[in-house]
């Protein structure tokens, strides 16, 4: 019977699966939002701006920085075991940064992973006259719209010196350039997830992030050591395009699934099958 619960078990992830893929079933093209878009800042510095994909790269987690209460902190300490969602933004942007923090608020309330328990979020200033003032009334604002009790000790919003912004910076890709006529950097959108040794995972794209998309990449970049099933099996048929920053359906694997769903839907009809004419001989014996 233990054997039957778990074919059971399967088989209704495999059903969730099917469900998951027909509501958020897969682009049929990748989708762009241009990500050097910055007001007030002169045209040829967004050149200088972009992120460079450095997969698998190591983030120096010895680089120090103050944290929202003026602490001084490693960013080793940040992320004590869990995976980790990096974004880079300046706190006085006027318009993009603040596009991408209420993005990624608004997929992360999506789902069902949980800031501080699952995962951790690292928010930078690339400006390095950010002071600690303006870093904790970010956090205010952010880990209140979360609204769960983790963001207030899993979402850490810092500033730096500018060699070790840089330093963060360069490891995973991320280009800006700073005009000092506007007093405004020039930088891309897109938010970073990193394993929890501090390896550069996955890199997601623009001002909108798909709650599913980002689920995955946590799920993912921790191994699997987080989620459920469903999210297993999700993985099993989605595949990650670095060129798109977006996780496609594999009708490989899906068909894969369906085959092996299908075997077990029949060994468990046999098993009561033969159940069933094994009780209705005479004296219930074989």
């Amino acid at each position: 019977m233990k054997a039957c619960r778990n074919s059971i078990r399967i088989w209704l992830a495999g059903a969730a699966l099917a469900a998951a893929v027909l509501a958020h079933p897969a682009p049929a093209a990748a989708q762009f939002t241009d990500p050097d878009q910055t007001v007030g800042v002169k045209p040829e510095l967004l050149k200088q701006a972009g992120i460079d994909q450095k997969l698998n790269n190591q983030v120096p987690l010895d680089l120090a920085f103050r944290d929202e209460h003026g602490n001084t902190v490693e960013l080793a300490q940040l992320f004590a075991g869990k995976p980790v969602i990096l974004t880079l933004v300046y706190y006085n942007c006027p318009m993009l940064c603040t596009q991408v923090l209420n993005a990624l608020d608004r997929s992360l309330e999506g789902i069902p992973l949980e800031i501080g328990k699952d995962f951790n979020v690292i928010t930078v200033s690339i400006d390095p006259t950010d002071y600690p003032a303006l870093a904790e009334a970010k956090h205010a604002v952010y880990a209140g719209m979360y609204r769960r009790p983790g963001a207030q000790y899993g979402w850490h919003f810092l500033t730096g010196q500018e060699s070790q912004i840089k330093q963060l910076a360069d490891a995973v890709g991320f280009r800006y350039a700073y005009d000092p006529d506007s007093h405004q950097y020039a930088h891309a959108s897109g938010i970073m997830v990193l394993t929890p040794a501090g390896k550069v995972s996955k890199y997601f794209y623009g001002v909108n992030y798909p709650e599913r998309d980002l689920r995955l990449g946590l799920v993912d970049a921790s191994r699997e050591k987080i989620g459920t099933l469903t999210d297993q099996l999700l993985l099993f048929c989605y595949h990650y395009d670095p060129h798109t920053g977006k996780y496609g359906l594999l009708i490989s694997r899906v068909l894969q699934l369906g085959g092996l769903v299908t075997v077990l839907i029949g060994a468990v009809f046999l098993v009561f099958l033969f159940r069933g004419e094994h009780y209705s001989l005479p004296g219930g014996r074989a």
